[in-house]
Parts: structure tokens; C-alpha cells; sequence
């Protein structure tokens, strides 16, 4: 029985039914009831396995396939009619020409199978910046991971309503699980999402980034708000006044470290808190009082599992205790428990490594093996976080005060600077890079760009969302938030990381916050506002960070930045004539400085600095 009077609704359901023949189509109302048959469903056809529900109550394990392990980027399409709407970065094809190739992959593709029929918003039932989609699919997983990671059910609808056609349409099919027949789709102008031959989390659970960033991105655009690759935290202070942040980063880079952050002692003992309201994804949107507001459009948690601990990031492993569904992890044999590398150095003895096979773990490590794979993730409850911050569910979301970018940089960014308005500050997102670890395939410290984190994630023309970004800022005027730019990861000559991470980042996240309320020192430099070599707290890591570290820290080398610089000309040139002439205007305000540095403040050059 279907959940909805919507004919919208109801006519792209008969179609799907119609070109993919399920046995069955079940609707699913998001009770406890329902989900709990599926629960033992999958656990009796062994596409789940039940873990200890003593030690890891309500959890679940998920195995899948060897070939599909993670989001196929080159598998990833944005289909506009007009090729140069995708933009250079993404792949495209003429939506014609790709729904004419996956439709017979879709006939008949669910007979014998169940179709599972999703309705869910994107952001807390009500909010004025939430969204509705509707996803159907063959698989459980899907339909109990998205019941962690969305609203889901019939609440949905209340949203939509009876008439209203703005509902995003994703159709899924594990298919074979045949990575030469493996598509993404993306369909901007038809609200519409179809994904094939894929069982992984990041390419099936369609209200992620497929709905929130892709899609999302390109109704951001033309309706007037953001979708951005970005996490929410709020920052208390010990008034009680709790002031909220975004901020963007290329993978590896501590986003989630961040979003869950601990303060430092010193901080936590004057009253000092961080607030998680998302850790991955953020929609923003204009409220009636002028300033920006976010909400997080997920409910839960779809982190990487490895190098999750209790000292990397204790409220995201806390985040796991319960309720939790684990993918391609390993199991602890003795007890049901879960394992994955880094969790702690003891891996267990009798495990189950991620494909299946049952092995002597500390013999399977020491091999040289993994037991988890690195991509292996787990889904867990937002509410669950220890930090989860008490506005999550607000409907009208939270003011943002500041917005953050960051990239892992060796030795060209300072620790943190600031923009000199909104327009410098959307130049400094698109020209967010990262230097390439060994943890990557390649050579290491390759520059990779990552514009404002969003290069795998913009549902259009790149340049055309730095425009919507710059419109944005136009209409926020003066109560925009403050942008800024961090790097957790500058090195000394000897390739030591010279800041300490993790806590102390609430540090930099003080001077931002001041700055933020005018109370902040700093210094003009070509790249923007820099602190002082005193503005930052250093209080209980004096021995860690000396002045003389705090000016490597912040410090400006202009012979870097005329190379920087030199390579974000090349960087642009691929978007034409679509590069907002604002974007090109920021670059060659660095470059027209002249050398006059009499009287400049330690390292730091002053604003001419570049000849």
C-alpha cells in the first residue's frame, strides 16, 4: 500500500515498477516494526550478519564485493543538455543518449527481487531548507542504512504534500554487481538519480552525496541557497554564547576530527564546548534576519572506520557503540565484535578479514595485509554522537558566523589567515589543494586541487558555482560570515608536522571566533588578515610551540606563493570564458603588490610584499 496521495509520486513509482518487474514493491514507513523484519530478513539470507548485541547492541555487518569498495568517480556522470553546464571536471554525457543506455540494464532487473520504496527528507520534517526524495532499490542494506542516515518514512511526505512535484527520483539495482556496467547518474535537470550495479554505501545510499551535494548543488543555484561538502560545529564559550562554523576540506585532512573536536584541557576547564551538528555535509540558506543558515540534511554518520580510536576522535567512535551497521571491517570471531586497523594494536586472533576469509590476525597484519579495508566504513546514528550539538534538529537551522577552508599543505599556507571579504574568501576556496600523502597512490606530494572540497561532488560548471558563490555574498552584504583559511599539516625541513593537531585546533578556532567579533589581532598580508605571533593561545603547549615555531607556523614565503600563484593561472585556464572575472581580479591582486617590507612583523610580509 502506497504512503502518499501525490499522483507525482505515484506515476514515477508505476513507471519504475513497470521497467524494472519486481515480484514485490514494499513501501517503507520508517516503524520500528518494519525495519526490524527486514533486520532479521537480511540477517537469514546472510546479507547482514548480526554482531554482539551485549557489547554492540542493534548492530550489523555488511560485506561486499571486492570490485565495490568505494565511489567510482569514473563511473560518475552529470548529464545536462548542454555539455558545457557539467563543466570540465565532471564526466558527461547527453541525458538522452544515457537513458537510452541504461534503460535495457533496467528492464526487468528486479525480477525475483523486491522493490524497496524510500521516502525521506534531507534535513529535520518541516524545515524550511529541508528536501524530500524518494529512492527504490533491491537491497536492505540500502533501505537500513538510509534509515540511519536520513528522516525516513511516511513523515517524509509531510514536506512534499499532495501536489508538489519537487521530490529528487533515484532508482538503484545491485544489478550482477559488474563493475564494467557500474553507472552513477546524475540527472540535474530532472531531479533524478539512477544508480546500477553497485552494492557500496557512497554510490547507493542516493540521498548522500549523489542527492545532498550533486543534485543538491545545481537547486542551490537556481533557487537561491548552498549545498557545500561541509561540516557544522558549534563553539561555546564560556558566556554560554555558542557562535557556529562550517568548514570544507579534501579528504584526509581531519574533517571529522574537527567536527567532533575535544577542546584542550585549558579551554574545557574555563567552559569552553564543541558541538557536532554535522560532520560531512552542509545546505545554507538566507534567513529573515539577513544572516546564513545551516542545517545538516543527514541524520547519522557514514565515517571511515580505520584510524578511528578513542584518541583520534573518541566521539566518533562512541558513535558506534550502538545501532551501528559496519562495512567491510573485521570480525573478532571469539566475540562478534568488530576490528579495523588503528582501532587499538591488538588485531584478534581469530578474525575474519574483510572479503571473508578467516585468518590469524596479528600473522595477517604483520604480512603486511589488511584486515579492514581502508575504505571500510561504518553508519552510524547522529544522535549517538556524545557531541551532538542540542540544535541538530532545528528546522531553521544555526547562524553561521565563520566559514572554514583547508587543504594539507607542507610549507606554503600558515597556519591559519583570513580573507579580506567575502569575494577573496570564495578566490581562497576554489583555490583549495592538497599535497598528496603516502597513503595515496602515486608519487607523494603532488598538488591536487579540490575546490572548496566540492571537485568530486559539483552537479555544474565549476566556475558557474564560484559565481553562485559570489552572488550569495552579494545578498548577504554585510552579516556574511568571515571566511578563513586553515593547515593543520606545515612541516619542518625534516618533514615533521611542527602544529599538534587535534585539541589544540580549538586554538585557531578561538582566534577565528574573535576575529569574527572584531576582538582578534592580525596582521595584512598579500593573502589576507594573518594573526600576530601572540594572537594565538599557546597556554600548556609553550614547549611545543615556541615564537620561533609560531612564525614558521604563520609565516608567508613569497618566492611559495609567486609558484602558487603561477600554478592557479594554469589550474583556471580550463574554465574559459566561465571563470568569474572576480576569481581572475583576486589573482591579480597578489600579483600587482610591490616589494615594500620595511617594518614587516617576523616572517610575515606586509600587504606588497610581491614583486
Amino acid at each position: 500500500m502506497s504512503l502518499t496521495k501525490n499522483p507525482n509520486v505515484l506515476k514515477w513509482i508505476d513507471e519504475m515498477v513497470a521497467l524494472t518487474k519486481p515480484d514485490k514493491v514494499v513501501w517503507i514507513d520508517g516503524s520500528e516494526e518494519q525495519l526490524n523484519a527486514l533486520r532479521k530478513e537480511a540477517i537469514s539470507t546472510g546479507e547482514m550478519i548480526e554482531l554482539n548485541q551485549e557489547k554492540l547492541p542493534g548492530c550489523l555487518y555488511h560485506r561486499t564485493l571486492p570490485n565495490d569498495v568505494a565511489r567510482v568517480e569514473d563511473r560518475t556522470f552529470i548529464c545536462t543538455k548542454n555539455k558545457e553546464d557539467a563543466g570540465p571536471i565532471n564526466n558527461w554525457c547527453d541525458p538522452a543518449e544515457m537513458y537510452a543506455k541504461l534503460t535495457p540494464m533496467y528492464d526487468g532487473v528486479m525480477k525475483g527481487r523486491t522493490m524497496y520504496v524510500i521516502p525521506y527528507s534531507m534535513g529535520p520534517i518541516g524545515s524550511p531548507l529541508a528536501k524530500v526524495g524518494v529512492e527504490v532499490t533491491d537491497s536492505i542494506y540500502v533501505v537500513l542504512n538510509m534509515a540511519i542516515m536520513t528522516r525516513m518514512g511516511k513523515a517524509a511526505f509531510e514536506n512534499l504534500g499532495d501536489t508538489s512535484n519537487d521530490f529528487v527520483r533515484g532508482l538503484h539495482s545491485k544489478a550482477d554487481v559488474d563493475p564494467e556496467k557500474r553507472y552513477i547518474v546524475h540527472f540535474p535537470e530532472d531531479n533524478t538519480i539512477w544508480s546500477i550495479n553497485s552494492a557500496y554505501g557512497g554510490n547507493v545510499l542516493l540521498g548522500k552525496k549523489c542527492f545532498a551535494l550533486r543534485i543538491a548543488s545545481y537547486q542551490g543555484k537556481n533557487e537561491g541557497w548552498m549545498a557545500e561538502h561541509m561540516l557544522i560545529l558549534g563553539l561555546k564559550k564560556p558566556n554560554g554564547e555558542v557562535k557556529y562554523i562550517t568548514a570544507a576540506f579534501p579528504s584526509a585532512c581531519g574533517k571529522t576530527n574537527l567536527a567532533m573536536l575535544i577542546p584542550p584541557e585549558g579551554y574545557k576547564s574555563k567552559g569552553y564546548e564543541i558541538f557536532t551538528v554535522g560532520d560531512d555535509i552542509a545546505w545554507m540558506k538566507q534567513g529573515e534576519d539577513g544572516r546564513l543558515y545551516a542545517i545538516n540534511p543527514e541524520n547519522g554518520f557514514f565515517g571511515v572506520a580505520p584510524g578511528t580510536n578513542e584518541k583520534s576522535n573518541y566521539n566518533a567512535l562512541a558513535s558506534t557503540r550502538k545501532n551501528t551497521i559496519f562495512t567491510n571491517v573485521a570480525i573478532n570471531n571469539d566475540d562478534m565484535t568488530v576490528w579495523w586497523e588503528k582501532l587499538d594494536k591488538n588485531p584478534p586472533v581469530n578474525a575474519t578479514e574483510w572479503k571473508g576469509t578467516k585468518v590469524n590476525g596479528p600473522e595477517y597484519v604483520a604480512a603486511g595485509n589488511n584486515l579492514a579495508h581502508p575504505n571500510s566504513r561504518f553508519t552510524a546514528p547522529a544522535e549517538n554522537c556524545p557531541c551532538i550539538s542540542p540544535e541538530f534538529n532545528n528546522p531553521q537551522g544555526v547562524p553561521i558566523s565563520a566559514i572554514i577552508f583547508g587543504g594539507r599543505r607542507a610549507k606554503t599556507t600558515p597556519l591559519v589567515y583570513q580573507s579580506f571579504d567575502w569575494a577573496h574568501g570564495t578566490f581562497i576556496g576554489s583555490a583549495v589543494s592538497s599535497e598528496t600523502t603516502a597513503a595515496a597512490t602515486g608519487a607523494v606530494g603532488v598538488l591536487r586541487h579540490d575546490p572548496m572540497a566540492m571537485k568530486p561532488f559539483c552537479g555544474y560548471h565549476m566556475a558557474d558555482y564560484w559565481g553562485h558563490w559570489l552572488e550569495m555574498g552579494k545578498k548577504l552584504g554585510d552579516k556574511a560570515p568571515k571566511i578563513f583559511n586553515v593547515n593543520w599539516f606545515k612541516q619542518d625541513d625534516d618533514g615533521n608536522f611542527i602544529w599538534p593537531g587535534f585539541g589544540d585546533n580549538m586554538r585557531v578556532l578561538d582566534w577565528i571566533i574573535e576575529r569574527c567579533e572584531g576582538n582578534a589581532d592580525a596582521v595584512e598580508t598579500p593573502i589576507g588578515y594573518v594573526p600576530t605571533k601572540d594572537a594565538i593561545n599557546t597556554e600548556g603547549i609553550e614547549d611545543e610551540v615556541t615564537p620561533e615555531i609560531m612564525d614558521k607556523l604563520l609565516a608567508v614565503d613569497t618566492d611559495l606563493w609567486k609558484a602558487e600563484v603561477a600554478d592557479l593561472r594554469e589550474f583556471y585556464k580550463q574554465f574559459g570564458d566561465r571563470l568569474p572575472a572576480e576569481i581572475k581580479a583576486q589573482l591579480d591582486r597578489i600579483c600587482s603588490h610591490r616589494r615594500q617590507c620595511a617594518g614587516r612583523v617576523s616572517s610575515l610580509p606586509c600587504k606588497k610584499c610581491f614583486q
